[in-house]
């Protein structure tokens, strides 16, 4: 066990599965304290963050419980739908839970942090690359990242504010062979632990220099460019 992690009081938003377990599951070893909120049922706290009075109710909870906090992860994934079929409600919806809920989460525990609290955006490789039809969820991805360096600068000598971003990440732990694993130079597919790992570092007192950062996990995908009949890389139609 850790010993810079036993006694610590770490929140983790989207938490009941897939990158948010594990991130959770992860400080738990270490000896934290975990609370959890997410829509899906389970055994934490079960709310939906695009709700401001959702999000007043889940942090009192928490300081009625804890007094205070040292780490809030704001992992829970926004909505994916591209600019055909995404609605208006859709897409206010998506920023409600990728970027306002991070706002708000982090301003009503700022005045609660511990000495050497943190916080820890999720944010995606898609804020700087991405498909087609995902304009919702690209953009959510994008404000977390910029509010990351904007909260690092507000929150300077309180807290330390950084993102991560995801690239490929099998939540299922698959392991890929072929294509689908050698066209990422890391030869292989993510898995949440990929992340998990980094959040604990960048928690830990080893990353105490790195504040409004984002590092992005993704095998070095975004760092391969690509053309069409180099290196056998083919566009077809």
């Amino acid at each position: 066990m850790n010993p810079s992690f036993a006694g610590k009081v770490a929140i983790v938003t989207g938490g009941a599965h897939g990158i948010g377990k594990a991130i959770a599951e992860a400080f738990r070893a270490e000896g934290a304290a975990v609370e959890i909120i997410d829509i899906a049922p389970g055994d934490h706290y079960v709310g939906d963050i695009s709700k401001k009075e959702t999000l007043h109710a889940f942090a009192q909870t928490v300081l009625d419980k804890h007094g205070h906090i040292d780490f809030l992860i704001n992992n829970a994934p926004p909505l994916m739908k591209g600019i055909d079929a995404c609605t208006y409600e859709e897409f206010q919806y998506a920023l409600s839970v990728g970027v306002t809920a991070p706002f708000y989460l982090s301003k009503l525990f700022a005045p609660h942090f511990a000495p050497g609290g943190v916080i820890i955006n999720i944010s995606s490789s898609r804020d700087r690359m991405s498909q087609p039809q995902t304009e919702s969820y690209t953009a959510a991805k994008g404000g977390i990242a910029a509010l990351t360096h904007a909260l690092a600068v507000s929150l300077a000598g309180r807290v330390r504010v950084n993102s991560i971003s995801p690239g490929w990440i099998d939540t299922d732990y698959r392991v890929y062979e072929g294509p689908d694993a050698t066209q990422q130079p890391a030869g292989r597919v993510g898995n949440p632990m990929d992340i998990a790992h980094m959040v604990l570092f960048l928690c830990s007192d080893k990353a105490g220099f790195i504040t409004g950062e984002n590092i992005c996990i993704d095998g070095g995908m975004t760092r391969q460019m690509i053309y069409h009949g180099d290196w056998g890389w083919r566009l077809d139609g």
